[in-house]
């Protein structure tokens, strides 16, 4: 599934192609991807401008011309792909919207959506979300202060988007690996030194990752070199049972809150020696 950095990579490419441009045409061809009839949906965006593409966490907004906003979250499966007919994949596409000679498709919309509100509506729909880990005034403080709210599972806490927005399945285990903390422990049991701890690593990985366009590798747009190279970059996601490129220990996979959960026993054992500075693991 999407997330943070995927979608911020999104948000960045989709600005370059398509904002300022007006919305010539629209197809649905399935109408549970939207939230209205196809016809009012339609008209409402219908020779509209895209005036920019924003995030708040997993989630992008189209602000259009006329105060609406096309509020999009891709799930489980969902992607995007911009360009003519003749360069498009060979998937089932629920939704296209035209841009002239040029079209934005979605494709595999099965759970994710495209839903069309105004802007006082799409802020209530976006409103549960917690704070955006990388905005300059979410401090380590702030970091801290939540954190201490929360009890249980490490990694049931990173994937709440009510503790902090965009962090999901492959960050969390991306974020722990490099603080060197187990995604297993109990955030009752986390020193004051781990939980700084955490905290850079968020900021160090989710920078990165966002500098290499993620980790899912469907490219937006034909050419586009950027999206999916961080992908190799992982050190435990989706690695298990594959040496650990640090220590040479085999990743292990766990099922945590029924999501895999992946993990180095050796290298996660937090100290304040063990722990790696910023860039480590994306040489």
């Amino acid at each position: 599934m999407p997330e943070l950095p995927e979608m911020e990579n999104y948000k960045l490419l989709l600005n370059q192609k398509i904002a300022g441009q007006m919305i010539t045409d629209v197809q649905i061809n399935r109408e549970k991807s939207i939230n209205l009839k196809p016809e009012p949906f339609k008209n409402t965006i219908l020779h509209q401008k895209i005036v920019n593409i924003n995030r708040k966490g997993k989630h992008l907004l189209f602000q259009l011309q006329n105060g609406h906003v096309l509020l999009l979250h891709l799930m489980l499966g969902g992607w995007m792909f911009y360009g003519s007919e003749t360069e498009k994949p060979k998937r089932t596409i629920q939704v296209r919207l035209s841009f002239g000679e040029n079209h934005l498709y979605f494709i595999g919309l099965r759970l994710g959506y495209l839903h069309l509100y105004n802007q006082k509506e799409a802020e209530q729909k976006l409103s549960h979300l917690g704070p955006e880990p990388l905005n300059y005034d979410f401090t380590l403080n702030e970091f801290i202060y939540r954190l201490g709210k929360k009890h249980g599972r490490l990694k049931t806490t990173l994937l709440d988007q009510e503790f902090i927005a965009g962090i999901g399945n492959c960050y969390s285990a991306e974020i722990c690996f490099h603080a060197g903390i187990l995604p297993t422990k109990d955030i009752d049991q986390l020193e004051e030194s781990e939980r700084g701890q955490l905290y850079h690593s968020m900021k160090v990985v989710l920078q990165e990752a966002i500098k290499h366009g993620g980790y899912m590798e469907n490219p937006i747009f034909k050419g586009d070199t950027l999206t999916g190279g961080f992908n190799h970059l992982c050190q435990v996601y989706g690695r298990a049972g594959e040496t650990c490129r640090r220590c040479g220990t085999l990743i292990t996979m766990q099922m945590i809150s029924s999501r895999k959960t992946f993990y180095c026993s050796n290298c996660q054992k937090y100290s304040t020696i063990s722990s790696l500075p910023a860039g480590f693991f994306f040489v």
